[in-house]
């Protein structure tokens, strides 16, 4: 099995049942790599592996809670044991509170919910899959973050960010944050580390009301995700460009 994985780029993407998720492994599944789909729902994993092998994409099952220990270490076995390295980890995986959501009046345990899979599970997850990462000739990690975190953009006069929101925005800034320091500390390592800004897309996040497509979503991310080796490291990029933290 080692043998015939070395052949191919392995990645894994959090939160990959469905929506962005779901096609950016789809996206990846058509470059020909081998993806691995993360899910904390068994079935929906199992469904979404299903769906894309159909497809003709080579994807595998990660039971996968960004929020439990356990289970993260468990998913980094299995990837060890499957491949003995990661050269590309997608953090998608995510959570939303209400929208609009004042801070005066939010309830602190969905702030604690948020951060805690929104931020913590990222540092959580890419740091049990680092050692593994470690042993790719072209790693990548890619962040799933949002508009909506840029601190210029929310100081922005005129820009309309769909507005208050006192828990998944602040999120998504503390992402933005942590990334940067990760791309400090790798700065003299082989991997590049960016995050996505995938637009306002119709999912259940948000109660299918964007105006773009899980498949426009994806976009940017398996961009990222196939950086040559010489791309940029600690941005925030959506399909357009660089984004203003």
């Amino acid at each position: 099995m080692l043998a015939v994985m070395s052949e191919k780029t392995i990645a894994l993407v959090t939160g990959a049942n469905k929506g962005i998720g779901y096609e950016i492994a789809a996206g990846l599944g058509a470059l020909g790599w081998s993806v691995g789909v993360g899910a904390r729902d068994g079935q929906r994993g199992k469904d979404a592996v299903a769906k894309l092998r159909a497809a003709g994409a080579d994807a595998f099952g990660v039971p996968l809670d960004v929020t439990d220990d356990e289970s993260v270490t468990a998913a980094a076995q299995l990837i060890e044991e499957r491949a003995g390295r990661l050269d590309v980890l997608v953090n998608n995986a995510g959570v939303a509170g209400g929208w609009p959501e004042e801070p005066t009046t939010i309830d602190l345990e969905t702030v604690r919910r948020l951060v805690e899979t929104n931020v913590i599970g990222v540092i959580r997850v890419t740091n049990a899959m680092l050692p593994l990462l470690r042993h790719s000739a072209h790693p990548r990690i890619v962040n799933q973050s949002s508009h909506v975190g840029s601190l210029a953009l929310q100081t922005t006069p005129g820009v309309d960010l769909g507005g208050i929101s006192g828990a998944y925005a602040p999120t998504k800034t503390y992402l933005n944050a942590v990334t940067i320091q990760y791309a400090k500390e790798l700065s003299d390592t082989n991997i590049l580390i960016n995050n996505a800004c995938p637009g306002y897309v119709a999912t259940d996040l948000n109660g299918f009301s964007g105006t773009q497509t899980p498949e426009q979503g994806a976009v940017i991310a398996i961009r990222l995700a196939a950086l040559p080796d010489d791309g940029p490291t600690g941005q925030l990029f959506d399909d357009k460009g660089i984004v203003p933290w």
